[in-house]
């Protein structure tokens, strides 16, 4: 009795929108706001308040998954009005007190990396796009589907770095390949890419044994701090949320080391916009292992400590909510196809994830932020305005439509 007691006072604070709880009791009320509800929580079992107090989004996603806790409606729509409501359950640093710390060394970090990404080729296959992007998009059109906005991504980048036909790249958690290959194919680099995952080393080699590419790109794997080698220009995207709070510090100061003298680099990832806890136990147990977020001071203080200064900061806030919203509505048409290759509750767990994501953008709990870093003084060899960013954007779509 107590626990429902506790839970009525949470709730009551909870939603910026009518939202219907029925309890394991069977008793229903509503919460937020009057008006009709679109949106119901159902517990099938009670869930202990006390576990949710040590780890709320651990416990309640777990529930979740077992199907303690089922939700109809919008995952999307109830977490952005948690997270939107200041003094709800989502935003309360009271109820995030226990917050699990890893070790990110070279063994580990490999291991974090490959139980998220060799989880099979053939999974990311059924909802990713063609390029088998897992990154951010960059939807420079509302109309541009999600494979031009993988694409646009890539051009923006090496756009925005400025590069010259025949400079050297490094992409530092390379994924599948379509920004090097891009890189080479297009703007005439010569590619090197590093990745931890096996899944995709051997996807991305060999693709470049197919394509002919083998004196123009090259792929390890590797750990990127065991690398002895200056690049032209240095490209991590989606990297910098495996490495861990400790150590920021000295992915930064690899960066610096990869780099020429005046060279550049593009650091794009997940970065708050706003101080807080970085790390959340529910993702790092079953999506992310190791994962943690850094806010937007955290890397701009491990940026300076770095000697690297900033030539431009962009944030891509929406851009992420909405490819993630795309990925979403992918997965769902093959929710049946994972349930066969995994089971009832991995579809579950991806599906929170995925709109739990989605809602993490939409409400500006975490943002991704592109970096355009200098190994020097701010904007040597680049032009003197970023005027040329959305010109060379602007050529390269004419070039596509041709």
């Amino acid at each position: 009795m107590l626990d429902k007691t506790i839970y009525d006072q949470i709730f009551k604070r909870s939603f910026t929108i009518p939202v219907k709880v029925i309890f394991w009791d069977g008793k229903e009320k509503q919460y937020g706001p009057a008006g009709d509800s679109d949106i119901t929580i159902k517990f099938n079992k009670e869930i202990p308040i006390s576990e949710v107090a040590k780890h709320a989004t651990l416990t309640l996603g777990d529930a979740y998954m077992a199907k303690d806790i089922e939700i109809d409606g919008s995952i999307q729509k109830l977490i952005t009005s948690a997270y939107t409501q200041s003094d709800s359950l989502m935003s309360s640093i009271k109820l995030k007190k226990i917050i699990p710390s890893f070790s990110h060394s070279e063994e580990n970090n490999k291991k974090e990396i490959q139980e998220h990404y060799d989880i099979g080729n053939d999974f990311y296959k059924l909802w990713l796009d063609k390029t088998m992007t897992y990154s951010c998009a960059y939807f420079r059109t509302p109309d541009d589907d999600l494979e031009t906005a993988q694409m646009n991504k890539v051009h923006h980048i090496l756009n925005k770095l400025h590069t010259k036909p025949g400079e050297t790249i490094l992409d530092i958690g390379c994924g599948w390949g379509t920004f090097m290959f891009t890189a080479a194919k297009e703007y005439g680099l010569k590619a090197k890419g590093v990745t931890l995952s096996q899944e995709q080393y051997d996807y991305v080699n060999d693709k470049i044994k197919q394509e002919g590419l083998t004196d123009q790109m090259e792929v390890i794997l590797e750990d990127y701090r065991e690398l002895d080698e200056q690049f032209d220009h240095v490209v991590s995207v989606g990297m910098f949320e495996h490495v861990g709070q400790k150590h920021l510090e000295g992915y930064f100061a690899a960066v610096k080391k990869l780099l020429k003298p005046n060279a550049n680099a593009l650091i794009h990832g997940i970065t708050g916009q706003h101080e807080g806890l970085g790390v959340d136990p529910w993702l790092v147990s079953h999506i992310f292992p190791g994962g943690y977020i850094p806010d937007i001071k955290e890397n701009v203080g491990h940026i300076m400590d770095a000697k690297l200064q900033i030539d431009d900061l962009e944030p891509l806030r929406r851009h992420y909510q909405k490819t993630v919203e795309t990925w979403h509505k992918n997965f769902v048409k093959v929710e049946d196809k994972v349930k066969d290759m995994y089971g009832e509750s991995f579809v579950r767990m991806w599906d929170l994830y995925l709109q739990a994501c989605a809602a993490s953008f939409e409400s500006g709990n975490i943002d991704v932020i592109q970096f355009l870093l200098t190994n020097g003084p701010s904007g040597t060899n680049m032009p003197m305005t970023r005027e040329y960013m959305t010109d060379e954007d602007r050529k390269t779509d004419e070039k596509v439509a041709e």
